[in-house]
């Protein structure tokens, strides 16, 4: 009997923390979800209403609307008479969402691709010993508001202030050492023995390195792309920082939503926010194999 209940019990205690922990975890994704569709004055009610039962779609219309929005202005010509003009701007969440998506995919492409390239000397070749690679880890725990201040005065010299270039330049920089790190882990699982099997069969290094290493570790560089994407898709000070009005990001686009008499926005903020998270869950959705393998991969040692 009491062994009976000692096995119901430790299963029942894992199974309520984990459900605690999944409802602690889920309720932001949930208020966030349903803030979006509240309207307007049910924002700040109290007590919180957490489902509306008038439900709208203005916030996302409000946020990502479908057309352009034009405007009339009027300026003199050579005469003094006055001459109509229409200016059609692009809406600035498309805009911020254009530019997150070529600022972070192109950065965490980068920076996977050769941190992939320095994972594989470093695994094989002792290329950088483990003090250098301790150093180069220690580059991203440096807190982004000490390197702003530099960052600024020398973008403003080689004008890249407000550029996608510098963003992604500096994304690449500070997203290297995760990609070195995570890449060099499932590098070194991988048995020398298939390399110098096809070394001796007469395959190159090149072919060795694409035809032999690349496909046992796709899972994990797959996982290393999408947590590095995921950090510079997200990320906001230096963005905050370095861009002002031609290359605003999608976190610092989030943090425009306040009115001057009516406070944040809450429910355009969280229409923009659910559309800053479906990519990524979208990702993760068609990619989730390879994430979890790749997570996973060299648990098990030889």
């Amino acid at each position: 009997m009491k062994r009976f209940v000692k096995k119901w019990r430790y299963p029942l205690f894992r199974t309520l923390m984990l459900t605690a922990w999944a409802l602690l975890a889920g309720f932001p994704i949930f208020w966030i979800t349903s803030t979006s569709f509240k309207p307007d004055n049910e924002w700040h009610k109290w007590p919180p209403v957490y489902v509306s039962k008038n439900a709208t779609l203005d916030n996302y219309r409000m946020v990502w609307p479908i057309h352009q929005t034009g405007s009339i202005f009027v300026t003199p010509d050579q005469k003094g008479h006055g001459v109509a003009h229409e200016s059609v701007t692009a809406n600035k969440p498309w805009h911020a969402l254009k530019n997150s998506l070529l600022i972070a995919l192109s950065s965490t492409a980068i920076a996977v691709a050769f941190g992939t390239l320095l994972a594989y000397g470093v695994s094989r070749y002792r290329i950088l010993s483990d003090t250098r690679m301790f150093q180069l880890l220690v580059l991203r725990m440096i807190p982004p508001i000490v390197v702003a201040a530099p960052l600024t005065l020398y973008y403003s010299v080689l004008q890249l202030m407000d550029t996608a270039s510098g963003l992604i330049v500096v994304y690449f920089i500070t997203s290297l050492p995760y990609a070195v790190w995570m890449t060099k882990s499932f590098i070194d699982e991988v048995p020398r023995e298939m390399e110098q099997a096809a070394e001796i069969l007469g395959a190159s290094r090149w072919q060795t390195i694409w035809e032999i290493i690349f496909p046992l570790i796709r899972s994990g560089v797959v996982a290393t792309f999408l947590f590095i994407l995921i950090l510079t898709w997200s990320e906001y000070l230096l963005s905050f920082i370095l861009s002002k009005v031609d290359v605003v990001t999608l976190p610092v686009q989030l943090s425009k939503y306040e009115g001057s008499t009516e406070g944040r926005v809450y429910g355009h903020q969280a229409a923009l926010a659910v559309g800053i998270t479906f990519p990524l869950i979208i990702i993760g959705i068609f990619i989730r194999k390879h994430l979890v393998r790749g997570f996973t991969f060299g648990m098990v040692k030889r």
